[in-house]
């Protein structure tokens, strides 16, 4: 076994495999549609992406794998998962037995995060909150370049509690697959800013459409748009009031909206209890390859 690292991104849709030198330097990046529905598929799945990095790099003693959810420390199963084949299921252990060798599995909001402070946007700073936007609403919370996981391994989710400080102008909440309703996460995924935009003209449109059609001066996108700002900067300044971190990173789908960038800084202060903010929100440096490098580098 040599001295490199492997990452698997197992995603809801798609499953990536990189091959990760120490320096970071990527050695194979190859990525493949994700089973639907067929738990052992994707064991068969992960295995075959394994097997072709390792024909590029000979065999490899560190895997890493980020998926949705995360074991649960009380059942040793998976939980949490959008993924819901993957619930209720020894993931980890049946991953090792599949590759035969130890594997380490974390939660893909956690990955992104860690690939992000270690050699990413955040990697100047010490306690770092990462954050996914996409279809659904993960983070991560990492400190001296080490993962804070928590003792519920669900540090960083965020995404599962109420919308703060909500407004006349707030949709109701509706339902989130956690079981709950009003959740930071059907608001701010994907979905969320589409539902918006609907209960605002009627009309269905894509995340990316009415962030197109607002950057474009459409005047029903740009009341939309400025809705999730605010929503997203009241849900980041809740993150500030108890962790206060040194920077927050955004990655995932939305994150490459870049008028989040110019416009959050203006209207955070307003939610945070503090009379300066000085916690910089950038975008994430390695885009969609940060959950799978952020896999390898859990060892």
């Amino acid at each position: 076994m040599n001295d490199m690292r492997i990452g698997v991104d197992l995603g809801g849709t798609k499953t990536e495999v990189i091959a990760l030198a120490d320096d970071g330097t990527i050695l194979v990046r190859h990525r493949v549609h994700t089973p639907a529905g067929n738990y052992n598929a994707v064991l068969d799945t992960v295995a075959e992406l394994v097997a072709t990095a390792e024909q590029s790099t000979g065999p490899m003693s560190r895997i890493g794998i980020g998926t949705p959810g995360a074991i649960s420390p009380n059942s040793s199963l998976m939980r949490n998962s959008n993924s819901v084949v993957l619930n209720g299921r020894p993931l980890d252990r049946d991953l090792a037995d599949r590759l035969r060798r130890q594997v380490r599995l974390e939660n893909d909001a956690n990955c992104f995060t860690l690939s992000e402070a270690i050699d990413g946007a955040a990697s100047a700073f010490k306690v770092v909150f990462g954050v996914i936007l996409g279809t659904g609403v993960g983070g991560g919370i990492v400190i001296d370049k080490k993962l804070l996981p928590g003792r519920n391994k669900i540090a960083g989710e965020w995404g599962h509690n109420p919308l703060p400080w909500t407004t006349a102008s707030d949709l109701a909440g509706v339902p989130c697959y956690c079981g709950k309703s009003g959740c930071i996460e059907t608001y701010l995924s994907g979905a969320g800013l589409s539902r918006g935009y609907k209960a605002l003209t009627g009309r269905d449109m894509t995340a990316v459409e009415i962030a197109g059609a607002a950057t474009n001066g459409d005047r029903e996108a740009r009341a939309c748009m400025k809705q999730y700002v605010d929503q997203l900067a009241r849900s980041l300044a809740s993150i500030i009031n108890v962790l206060d971190p040194d920077t927050i990173v955004l990655g995932g789908g939305l994150s490459n909206i870049m008028d989040l960038y110019s416009t959050i800084p203006s209207i955070i202060g307003e939610y945070v209890f503090s009379d300066h903010v000085a916690t910089p929100v950038l975008r994430a440096l390695h885009g969609d390859s940060s959950g799978v490098r952020g896999a390898a580098w859990l060892w």
